[in-house]
Order: C-alpha cells, then sequence, then structure tokens
C-alpha cells in the first residue's frame, strides 16, 4: 500500500470536479473550445483558494 498525501489524493483532475470557481472554470474552457487560449496567465489570490490545482487542470486541458 503506497501512500499518498492528502492535498494530492483529493485535488481535483477535471473542470467539473473543482468546486466554487464557475465562473473562472467557464472562462477557461471557453478559451479551450474557441482556440483562444492567450501565451500566459497569472492566477493570483490568498492561499488556499484553488491556484494551483486549477492550473494544472487548466494544463493537463490544453496537453491531453
Amino acid at each position: 500500500m503506497s501512500y499518498q498525501a492528502l492535498y494530492n489524493k483529493y485535488r481535483p483532475q477535471t473542470f467539473e470536479e473543482v468546486v466554487e470557481q464557475k465562473h473562472i472554470i467557464k472562462t477557461l474552457k471557453s478559451a479551450i473550445t474557441q482556440n483562444r487560449v492567450s501565451h500566459a496567465y497569472l492566477f493570483c489570490g490568498p492561499h488556499g483558494i484553488g491556484k494551483t490545482s486549477i492550473a494544472r487542470v487548466f494544463a493537463k486541458a490544453l496537453n491531453c
């Protein structure tokens, strides 16, 4: 049995799993579907709101 940190175990893997960030998810998903992705995005805000998680989901959606 391998150990996995809880923050990695429960981190969202898709846009649908992200909670309480619907306006951001809508913007990022529409950028992907319209093929109008900018060359850079800045995710800012206080710690613990999901900046890294959303950036990981966004990168995964772009690359897969």
